[in-house]
């Protein structure tokens, strides 16, 4: 086994093992491996049996089905940070003649274009993908459901068009471009479309009796871009990382977090469960965090990636049967188990190395009518606002460079934040998308909308 990033308790690694172990018995898989991943690096991995005799490590590959879908949204969400397209773009736009033009490619991301959950025909995954060679085998003579825009629905078809919108833009393969513009920069040299020794085969275990059989690993050709992919515990533990963290020659932070946010309006199934979905990425609450990954499943094998961005923890469960452990349920238990034994010790507090006078002035308490608020300086230039105490509307900013700042997230994400300052040089007020935000309640010397009573603050008599 390759020795870990880092070190855990014993009792922790322990707890850990028992886990994977337990969920290999009952889930009876031939094999199954995992990973955790804090500080940047794995920090532990473990398996239970064999591949081909041997215990399996981390660099032995399996097939992670759906996890695919990340890797495609990535290269999508790359084509729109270069400014080639727009989320909101038809997909006519840049890959006529498909018969689905009208869906959006953000339709397309967050599975909300009302396409079908798979292809018309012969079972697709379990079948060779020379059967459908055209995107109009892919989707069929009705490739509809419902209506775009209006639900979340999983379509396996969808990503396919993500896949030819990627080829048709670029000029390449989707596995060629993957390859160029994600993999070798992530330096995910075990992530291919075609395994590479030494890997798992897939099997079928009988429901009722402790025999299998093997499954068909099966070129998807169209859906590659669905579920095609073989990979390893080691390059999706550095994967979890940049879908944590960004990494500027892939995908900035910030995009990543536009896709590790919630993009399609949840079933009530879904909201029961803490379910939903973003862009290319599975979202859920358990546990009391959010857990963010994808999971992944084709015959032979299942998949799960968990991230918690918060507790700086991921975890990565593979197995080589076609049902049994639910292994995206194992990876969250890994990433509970580290998170409550070992809890995230957080980084120290340093003061700021520099500092904008003009921005220090602006830090402190801030009133929108009666509502107290606080801005505070965050590092690199943003600030931060949100309510003096309590719940409330809460948002980072990205300074532009220009004197004012962009909400990332939260109620203010996209709205513009600016110091609007008198002649003399002092400032009247915070203009947050029309919002005034003045030093004291309807501050009289600042612009109020409605104006401010001349008699002010009074007393009623008793």
């Amino acid at each position: 086994m390759t020795p870990p990033h880092g070190e855990l308790l014993p009792a922790t690694r322990r707890a850990l093992l028992h886990r994977i172990a337990t969920a290999q018995a009952e889930g009876r898989t031939p094999s199954l491996v995992a990973a955790v991943v804090r500080g940047g690096g794995m920090v532990w991995s473990g398996s239970r049996s064999c591949v081909d005799g041997h215990a399996p490590d981390d660099n032995v590959q399996y097939r992670i089905g759906s996890i695919t879908k990340t890797f495609t949204a990535v290269l999508v969400m790359r084509l729109r940070d270069e400014g080639v397209l727009d989320l909101g773009d038809p997909l006519e736009k840049h890959l006529p003649g498909t018969g689905a033009g009208h869906v959006t490619v953000r339709e397309l991301l967050a599975h909300t274009g009302g396409l079908a959950a798979e292809t018309p025909g012969p079972w697709w995954e379990r079948t060779p993908g020379s059967l459908r060679p055209e995107l109009s085998d892919v989707l069929g003579e009705q490739p509809f459901k419902h209506p775009s825009g209006q639900r979340h629905h999983y379509s396996n078809p969808g990503y396919a068009l993500l896949g030819s919108l990627v080829e048709e833009v670029r000029g390449a393969p989707w596995e060629d471009v993957l390859r160029r513009e994600v993999l070798e920069p992530l330096g995910l040299h075990r992530t291919s479309g075609q395994p590479t020794a030494p890997h798992a085969g897939g099997w079928a275990v009988h429901p009722w009796a402790d025999v299998m059989m093997p499954e068909p690993a099966e070129d998807l050709g169209r859906m590659a871009p669905a579920g095609q992919l073989w990979s390893t515990t080691g390059d999706l533990a550095r994967f979890a990382v940049f879908l944590a963290k960004g990494d500027e020659r892939v995908l900035r932070a910030d995009s990543v977090l536009e896709m590790r946010t919630p993009a399609a309006p949840p079933e009530s199934a879904e909201v029961a469960e803490g379910r939903a979905y973003g862009l290319g990425m599975q979202i859920q609450h358990r546990d009391g965090r959010i857990l963010v990954g994808h999971s992944g499943s084709l015959p032979g094998f299942l998949a799960g990636l968990s991230i918690s961005v918060d507790d700086d923890l991921a975890a990565v469960v593979l197995a080589n049967s076609t049902s049994g452990p639910l292994v995206t349920t194992v990876a969250g238990d890994l990433v509970r188990i580290v998170a409550e034994a070992e809890p995230r010790i957080p980084d120290p507090w340093r003061p700021l190395s520099e500092v904008d006078s003009g921005v220090l002035e602006l830090a402190g308490p801030w009133y929108w009518g009666t509502q107290a608020a606080v801005l505070r300086l965050a590092t690199g230039g943003d600030v931060e606002l949100g309510p003096l105490s309590g719940v409330g509307r809460r948002s980072r900013f990205r300074a532009n460079g220009d004197g004012t700042w962009t909400g990332l997230d939260g109620y203010y994400a996209g709205e513009l934040l600016q110091a609007v300052r008198r002649p003399d040089g002092s400032v009247s007020h915070l203009d947050l998308g029309s919002f005034v935000f003045t030093r004291e309640p309807y501050d009289e010397g600042a612009s109020v909308p409605g104006g401010v009573d001349p008699e002010r603050w009074r007393a009623l008599p008793q």
